[in-house]
């Protein structure tokens, strides 16, 4: 509901209550009338305020944008205005909206708490689905208003809870006998999937073998709108029945505006019975489980192997007989280890997208347990919030961390020497920011990156360059900074760089 309700005065609470009743039914009531609807209120004397609005999904929409909050005011708005004052039913041709389409508009008024018109449902359509729904029959036609001022009266149960009826869905008009009284052109299509091939109209709902009749019996029997997911032969339907109540059998006013339980003898007409397929989407979603559960055991493969590849470089250090030899082999293992990590929570969810924060937590766990003297008094610390990017991104910042966390432990701290290693994380709106500093020595007099960089900084500055294709300096102060900027790629599409670029 738009907070334009609340700017129209003469609408009590309870008024808003019955509004909010009313557009919650509004989204499938406008799927199946193949229309617009929005609902106005009173916004002064002689305008009018949309405060809901519902598109249809099973024809294309007359207004792509929001209408809400917009005002109508005489002489050029009279449908909606003469509904509000006269409490009456209108109609009206408001133009040329759709695709130079003209519309037709039918408006009904809403009554309120205290059995006045409060609001108006503006009902509108193009000529061309006006024109065929004039041509549908006229059992199916007197359902629809049916189910309209059912909707206005606050009459059904569970009508809110339906999922869309779409384009491609199929309608059936079925009495209370279970007997099909108007079926679209979707649902015989949707039938003769089913290999049934004669008309559908006049032919008894459970002779058609589908499951339907039970569904819409139980409709029947309950007076409320159900919705099912059932297997159907070789396809996969979902199906939802509304139930129609009888004209004659109608709630009084008191009971409708205070949503009173209805009383059990009402009636029932029909129902509407919509029939969704959902075979290929059901297939499509099984398809993508499967595709993920591979995905997720290749990169718990792949974990596991660079796991194995590190255990025995770690093998090969420990026989070496130069220290340099030694400490390039585990530089390695932790190279190996850092990207391991990034398969290692890929192995673990579904998602594409990588929580850099609990990665750098597990670079830093490696560290504290492969890197530092057991008597070291070096504590590291992790702050900043949680960061996700896509996994190209994460396993580059991956490296990144291990590079700069070795770097800061090997040229800032001993492993003995007492001191902080911090890795600190900043999510702007258009690029990340890692920090990774350490409070031990500066760097060297006369330091400059491009002359004294080692093969360690080499790493980083390339995989911030051609990788990350951001920015990377260090700092000097009370010990070092590592700073590395790069532009955020949206989550859920394609890495191009060319866009940022």
């Amino acid at each position: 509901m738009d907070d334009a309700v609340y700017r129209c005065e003469d609408l009590s609470e309870e008024d808003r209550q019955i509004l909010l009743r009313t557009e919650a039914d509004l989204p499938i009531l406008a799927d199946i009338a193949g229309a617009d609807m929005l609902v106005y209120c009173r916004a002064g004397e002689g305008r009018a305020v949309a405060v809901a609005q519902a598109r249809p999904h099973s024809v294309p929409p007359i207004y792509d944008e929001s209408m809400l909050g917009q005002e109508l005011a005489a002489p050029g708005e009279s449908a909606v205005l003469d509904a509000l004052e006269s409490g009456s039913p209108t109609k009206g041709t408001p133009g040329v909206r759709a695709e130079a389409a003209p519309v037709v508009q039918e408006v009904q008024p809403i009554y309120g708490a205290e059995g006045r018109v409060m609001a108006a449902l503006s009902v509108e359509k193009t000529m061309i689905e006006h024109e065929r729904h004039k041509h549908r029959p006229i059992r199916f036609r007197k359902s629809l208003e049916r189910l309209q001022s059912m909707v206005l009266g606050g009459e059904l149960d569970g009508l809110d809870q339906l999922s869309p009826f779409g384009e491609q869905d199929g309608i059936l008009l079925v009495d209370h006998n279970c007997r099909i009284r108007y079926a679209s052109d979707v649902a015989t299509n949707l039938y003769r999937r089913l290999r049934y091939m004669e008309t559908l109209e006049k032919k008894d709902l459970a002779s058609l073998n589908t499951g339907d009749a039970p569904f819409v019996q139980r409709a029947l029997r309950e007076k409320r709108c159900l919705e099912e997911e059932a297997k159907v032969a070789d396809r996969v339907w979902i199906r939802k029945a509304v139930p129609i109540f009888a004209q004659t059998d109608t709630v009084p006013l008191s009971r409708r505006l205070l949503r009173l339980p209805k009383p059990p003898q009402r009636s029932v007409t029909g129902v509407l019975l919509m029939i969704h397929d959902a075979t290929e989407a059901r297939r499509e979603e099984k398809e993508a489980r499967i595709r993920a559960a591979m995905i997720q055991e290749i990169h718990h493969r792949v974990k596991n192997n660079l796991q194995t590849i590190a255990s025995l470089l770690r093998l090969q250090a420990r026989r070496a007989d130069a220290e340099d030899i030694r400490q390039g082999l585990l530089d390695s293992v932790n190279r190996i280890l850092s990207v391991a990590a990034v398969h290692e929570f890929l192995s673990e969810h579904e998602s594409r997208v990588i929580n850099i924060k609990d990665v750098s937590r597990r670079i830093l766990d490696q560290m504290r347990e492969g890197v530092v003297s057991r008597d070291g008094r070096i504590t590291f610390r992790l702050v900043g919030p949680n960061v996700y990017l896509p996994t190209q991104q994460a396993t580059a910042c991956a490296l990144i961390i291990n590079e700069l966390l070795q770097n800061a432990l090997e040229h800032g701290l001993a492993p003995s020497e007492e001191g902080e290693v911090s890795v600190e994380l900043q999510d702007g709106a258009d690029e990340v920011t890692l920090r990774i500093a350490n409070s031990g020595t500066g760097l060297p007099d006369g330091f400059e990156l491009e002359r004294d960089r080692h093969l360690g900084l080499t790493i980083v500055e390339t995989l911030v360059q051609d990788d990350l294709r951001g920015r990377f300096e260090l700092r000097d102060g009370d010990g070092v900074e590592a700073v590395v900027t790069f532009p955020k790629i949206p989550l859920g599409g394609d890495l191009k760089w060319k866009d940022l670029e």
